[in-house]
């Protein structure tokens, strides 16, 4: 298995729509307009999070249950912020939808800037042929409120390509978070 380069994600971007819209290039941001910066890099793509949040609260004082998740916990926010409570978390998706192909890994990992901040990505993998918009969740860990900012990079994707591909893909076996367009809650 090996990390794939800046080269080979523009060719897969460009060729076989793995990434769309596609910056092939790192966006910064300078002097009065700075911008936590978003698309290519050296060995992976720093996707940005739309402008569409669902951010907890437990005004309903619910139980958190993966098996059956209250839709009512959150509120959800339109807006090119998203103030994050103390000690809690909120949903979001990229802007980019991903196609991934069938030899591919794909990792999604935090960006440094927010983790100074004690605002957390969760790390999670998109599977061979697993292709939709990434929802994103955002932890606070702080004790202060926590703001996120949409269009701007949020995570980095680094991307393994093996040297077979999988028996099984995601695709393969309905995985239930395939082609997701939107801000998605858990399913079992």
């Amino acid at each position: 298995m090996s990390i794939k380069s800046d080269k080979w994600i523009r060719r897969m971007a460009q060729e076989h729509g793995m990434i769309e819209p596609f910056v092939e290039r790192q966006i910064r941001g300078e002097g009065a307009a700075p911008v936590i910066s978003y698309g290519v890099s050296s060995y992976g793509y720093d996707v940005r999070c739309a402008d569409e949040f669902k951010v907890f609260t437990n005004i309903n004082s619910a139980i958190v249950d993966p098996k059956n998740f209250d839709e009512k916990s959150f509120v959800d926010v339109k807006s090119d912020v998203c103030i994050i409570p103390p000690n809690s978390f909120a949903l979001a998706r990229t802007v980019e939808f991903f196609r991934i192909p069938r030899d591919v890994l794909t990792i999604c990992l935090g960006k440094s800037t927010y983790a100074r901040c004690g605002i957390i990505v969760n790390v999670t993998p998109l599977e061979p042929e697993w292709e939709g918009h990434v929802t994103l969740e955002f932890s606070n860990t702080t004790t202060l409120p926590a703001k996120i900012y949409a269009n701007e990079g949020v995570a980095q994707m680094l991307f393994l390509q093996s040297d077979e591909e999988c028996e099984v893909s995601y695709k393969d076996r309905g995985g239930k978070y395939q082609g997701q367009l939107g801000v998605t809650l858990p399913r079992t």
